[in-house]
């Protein structure tokens, strides 16, 4: 019987292999650095609410009283003299404080620190009293605070 010539499947050489891998290699690292690329060109854009809003007419808020706008963390407090803004952030860690109607104070419910509605520390670890806010009339005659503009203790404007 004659013997037939199989056709040999193709042999790789090592010289080939290690050629294709290194090719492999850099192609996968081009390609993640390109994504990496790709995602530091991508704009990170913060959007931050405005810092002033409005409190509503001076008109609703009563003489001796205090409204606490919760999102914005401020204190409206109208006296008979006038109106104040107050931050609602306590100076020493940062927690949001409560005004409590009954004992007429603002109180910090993480370390027990208390202020009074000028802002000024009564007891706890404050190191220091609570920011005031500038405040001012809209064109349609609504209170506007702005949380980014800190004015003197014992500012209070009448409208």
């Amino acid at each position: 019987m004659p013997e037939r010539d199989e056709p040999m499947p193709p042999v790789i050489s090592r010289r080939d292999f290690v050629a294709a891998t290194g090719l492999a290699a850099c192609a996968m690292a081009a390609a993640g650095a390109g994504v990496v690329l790709a995602d530091f060109l991508r704009p990170r854009v913060l959007f931050e609410p405005p810092t002033a809003f409005l409190a509503g007419p001076p008109d609703a808020i009563e003489v001796g009283s205090v409204v606490t706008h919760v999102e914005q963390r401020v204190y409206v407090i109208r006296l008979a003299e006038g109106f104040r803004a107050l931050s609602a952030v306590c100076t020493h860690l940062g927690c949001i404080t409560r005004f409590q109607p009954d004992r007429n104070i603002i109180a910090c419910p993480c370390h027990g620190s208390q202020f009074t509605l000028a802002g000024d520390v009564v007891t706890g670890p404050a190191p220091r009293a609570l920011r005031w806010l500038q405040m001012s009339l809209s064109e349609k005659g609504e209170l506007i605070v702005d949380t980014a503009v800190e004015v003197p203790a014992g500012t209070t404007y009448r409208f």
